[in-house]
């Protein structure tokens, strides 16, 4: 029986989150997420995957390990909120640090924190975390938590922007970096690097000179109007003095960060500021670090993840490329870049070996659940290596379309085919569109699961439109200010070349999306009577109610312009209500503060007001992408129930796993 047929089978399949390798290159350390006992909710733990044995699991606790690095001599140092049995109190569930020794036993505790600990790089025997601190005096920063949870006192005085970030709100802590020093027993020396910090690391990244004497990190600039600029900053580790690498009005220089491993070049990404006729633009930027000099190397590629080969003349780079999201060599000495992996997968968490002839990575496609992988440099030959978690068999066949546009562009996409699809028995159709808008249906989708629907009968299309990646600039600029009628156009060419099959059936079809794909589903709703249904999840439905409620409005706004201008009357779905008759379903979750429950809840009574049949499924507990077993379970089944009745006719039955 496919894990795809019952949903409840496909929540409770184990999932591979990451890999990272050892400074030895003996073995990898991946993140694997799995259903708990309960059935009601995830847990994680720590896998090694050795590179020439089998895989074996590393730890187990109720709270779950995540945030795997390895040190110098190859133990492993993870955060988890697991109870620390020295200490006299652990009643306090935050996130701890704790060191697993390379030669075996139990894991130790080895630093704690009042605001938990974050992410974690180290060099050497030095050991750099973030973790959330309190305004005022460091010492009373446990009393101050205290004291508010004893008073029940949830408020949070702001003064700047944002205040929230898609899933969760924004203080009272503040992140600031941390430095340490391995000890025997626990980290030791451990002082503020950045004390004057304020709202600058938020959201950041950052990484350690090989070294150890320097962090590079991203610094947010807060800018008058609710904007803010992003830098890169080089932190002493011996002063705590701080010297701007990287700054520059027009763009923001961001994450994936990577320092060469003799130390004297940093690569990252370069990211364009936009504005109403400046469209997004990421590019590999890779900077002197003595200097600050630095270029933009292997253009039309957004940078995924980077790593460096060992003896710093080069980068391996992870971004996505024609519906796939392939490796590529990037060579400094300005010779070609080379697409290294000639297979339809999608790549991240990328390690090059210490003798430069392999690069290990998840490797995962739209048909393939991730897994680890190892790439040979000289000829691009992958091989797949054991995988601490199945995966899964998907229950029919991938097949790859395009069309030429009425403007004369490309659009491609992937067509999942259920079994047993042909032209004596053709399939129903799902148009599924991506959320984003920047984005690729390149990559395996635990959430967004297309061989769901195969499995169920449905041949689904996943298309890559304007403002997709991985098509060159000219893809982005062709939808940039113009969301619905040039997406729709492009959406409609590829759609009418699925539909010409002889094994899909044109009469019974329906779209979906979610996010963007949600503003899009909605624009469909208003602009055309060709499907059956539509699904539209956590979606735009007022531009301008949208522009100003979003956890980054400034982001839009540059696009858009001011609330009530011109694009927002061209663009929002919602002014074409009096058109819509297609039969709507509407989801959202309540804690999504990217798309807020008011567009949902707006469009809600605007379809009570008209005759069209809608269904609306509320998630209170869940925030933008619906993440705990049992509501995936109600998601799935109340669409797959909403796309029988108006898809194949079937009568509407109530799924059991909603109220």
């Amino acid at each position: 029986m496919s894990a795809f047929n019952d949903i409840r089978d496909y929540v409770a399949i184990p999932r591979v989150l990451s890999l990272r390798l050892s400074p030895d290159g003996s073995r990898l350390i991946s993140t694997v997420q799995s259903l708990n006992p309960d059935g009601k909710s995830y847990g994680t733990a720590l896998w090694a995957v050795p590179v020439d044995a089998e895989p074996y699991r590393l730890t187990r606790s109720a709270k779950g390990e995540s945030a795997a690095v390895f040190t110098a001599a190859g133990d492993v140092l993870f955060t988890s909120a697991r109870p620390d049995p020295t200490a006299k109190d652990s009643s306090d569930e935050v996130l701890s640090l704790w060191l697993l020794p390379r030669a075996g036993g139990e894991a130790r505790q080895v630093a704690t924190r009042p605001g938990g600990i974050g992410a974690v790089r180290t060099a050497g025997d030095v050991v750099v975390f973030v973790s959330d601190v309190l305004d005022g005096e460091e010492a009373a920063e446990a009393d101050k938590r205290k004291a508010r949870k004893d008073a029940g006192i949830s408020a949070i005085l702001h003064e700047g922007y944002p205040v929230r970030y898609w899933d969760h709100d924004l203080g009272p802590g503040r992140p600031r970096l941390f430095a340490a020093r391995l000890g025997d027993d626990r980290l030791e020396d451990v002082r503020d690097l950045t004390p004057d910090a304020g709202d600058a690391l938020r959201e950041g990244s950052f990484e350690l000179t090989p070294d150890g004497s320097t962090v590079i990190a991203t610094w947010r600039t807060y800018l008058p109007k609710g904007e803010w600029r992003t830098d890169l900053v080089l932190i002493d580790m011996a002063t705590g003095e701080r010297r701007v690498l990287l700054t520059d009005e027009a763009h923001d220089f961001e994450g994936p960060l990577a320092v060469s491993p003799d130390g004297a070049r940093l690569a990252c990404a370069r990211d364009r500021r936009t504005g109403l006729e400046v469209s997004t633009r990421s590019e590999l930027w890779i900077a002197d670090l003595a200097t600050g000099e630095g270029a933009a190397y292997a253009p039309d590629l957004f940078p995924s993840d980077v790593t460096w080969a060992p003896d710093s003349s080069s980068v391996y780079l992870a971004a996505d490329h024609q519906g796939r999201r392939p490796v590529f060599h990037v060579p400094l000495d300005g010779g070609e870049v080379r697409r290294l992996t000639g297979d339809h997968g999608a790549y991240l968490g990328l390690g090059a070996s210490p003798d430069g002839r392999f690069v290990y990575a998840l490797r995962s496609a739209v048909d393939l659940a991730p897994g680890p992988a190892r790439i040979d440099v000289a000829d691009g030959e992958i091989t797949d290596l054991p995988s601490p978690a199945p995966r899964p068999q998907v229950p029919g066949t991938l097949t790859e379309i395009s069309v030429t546009t009425d403007d004369g562009a490309t659009v491609r996409g992937w067509l999942a085919l259920p079994e047993g699809a042909s032209a004596a028995d053709p399939a129903p159709f799902v148009l599924f569109i991506h959320g984003g808008p920047i984005g690729s249906w390149n990559d395996w989708q635990w959430r967004w699961q297309s061989w769901i629907l195969a499995q169920h009968g449905y041949a689904v299309l996943l298309p890559d439109p304007c403002l997709s990646t991985g098509y060159g600039q000219e893809m982005i600029d062709r939808g940039w200010g113009n969301w619905g009628p040039r997406t729709q156009a492009d959406l409609d060419a590829i759609v009418d070349a699925a539909l010409a099959r002889d094994d899909i059936d044109s009469e019974r079809i329906a779209a979906m999306g979610g996010s963007f794909g949600g503003y899009m589903a909605n624009w469909f709703a208003g602009h055309t009577d060709r499907y059956k249904c539509i699904v539209t999840h956590a979606s735009l439905w007022n531009l301008d109610q949208f522009a100003g409620t979003t956890d980054a409005a400034m982001f839009w706004q540059r696009e858009f312009g001011a609330p009530g201008s011109e694009r927002y009357a061209l663009l929002s779905p919602h002014q074409s209500l009096d058109k819509i008759t297609t039969p709507l379903l509407v989801i959202h979750g309540d804690k999504d503060y990217r798309v807020p429950i008011g567009e949902a809840l707006r469009l809600w009574w605007d379809l009570r007001r008209t005759e069209v049949d809608a269904k609306f499924l509320y998630f209170p507990d869940e925030n933008h992408w619906i993440l705990k077993p049992g509501n995936i379970v109600a998601w799935y089944e109340t669409v797959l129930a909403f796309l029988g009745r108006h898809v194949l006719g079937q009568e509407w039955k109530r799924p059991d796993s909603v109220a």
